[in-house]
């Protein structure tokens, strides 16, 4: 199926909402919730799996949709059509502060791999299924790595991160980078997790016991603000982890 070609302007510096056009009987998926407004004209369904193929029967849809679940993501996509007979406008907002990618699958042959909630909207014909590292170690020390997205079709789809996005692009090489800060990667691109170093930098240096490495040929997009982190800092406990003993010594001075 053909993805419909919508038009979008992004919206926003730090915490960003992503405004689509939609010509008549054009449609955008979203994830659930996600919707920030929406103009006359334009109806919304909520349905099982993303409508990337029309003639999937019930089973299908449900087996497609279930394995969401896995991802953490809501078994349900919302589907909004442009029922009118001029353009309208529909906008959908990021779940946290960061930045909205926007992210055309023909340019990219088709496929990109995408962190497991990462993914905010896309035009209908985007297949959104479930990618699993074939390497097993990845999922099970790197936490984040083993599950993932996959988006394929030959439209827009839209992608939101933490804080701010760096988009850079490999040619046979390997990048190092902290696990939860990737939030998405061509499918050519090899995806492993490898210890931080010696043990003594693995207990103090503050980086945690592995490190993610993308290696090959190919674009990557990384996050500078994962929202694991963020919840980290914004918890009194979290707040303080990094400190380390900084923080027991300083107590025990104090009394």
């Amino acid at each position: 199926m053909n993805s419909h070609e919508i038009d979008y302007k992004i919206i926003g510096d730090d915490i960003q909402l992503v405004e689509v056009e939609l010509d008549p009987k054009e449609t955008v998926i979203a994830e659930a919730g996600a919707m920030l407004y929406m103009e006359e004209e334009i109806s919304f369904e909520t349905k099982l799996g993303d409508g990337s193929t029309p003639d999937q029967g019930f089973m299908g849809k449900l087996f497609s949709a279930g394995s969401r679940l896995i991802t953490g993501e809501s078994i349900f996509l919302t589907h909004f059509t442009n029922h009118g007979l001029n353009k309208r406008k529909v906008s959908f907002s990021a779940p946290y502060p960061g930045k909205i990618i926007p992210i055309d699958l023909k340019e990219l042959g088709g496929r990109i791999i995408v962190q497991k909630d990462g993914f905010l909207c896309a035009a209908l014909g985007t297949k959104i299924s479930i990618h699993l590292n074939r390497k097993l170690g990845a999922g099970l020390v790197g936490g984040e790595g083993f599950i993932l997205q996959k988006l394929e079709g030959n439209g827009k789809a839209f992608v939101h991160a933490g804080g701010t996005i760096i988009e850079k692009t490999l040619n046979n090489e390997t990048l190092r980078i902290d696990t939860g800060c990737i939030v998405a990667y061509e499918p050519q691109i090899n995806f492993d997790i490898e210890t931080s170093g010696s043990l003594k930098s693995m207990v103090f240096g503050g980086e945690g016991l592995f490190l993610a490495t993308l290696s090959g040929t190919g674009k990557v997009w990384l996050q500078s603000m994962p929202i694991r982190k963020l919840i980290q800092r914004l918890s009194p406990i979290g707040g303080n982890a990094r400190k380390g003993s900084r923080s027991i010594l300083g107590s025990f001075l104090e009394n």
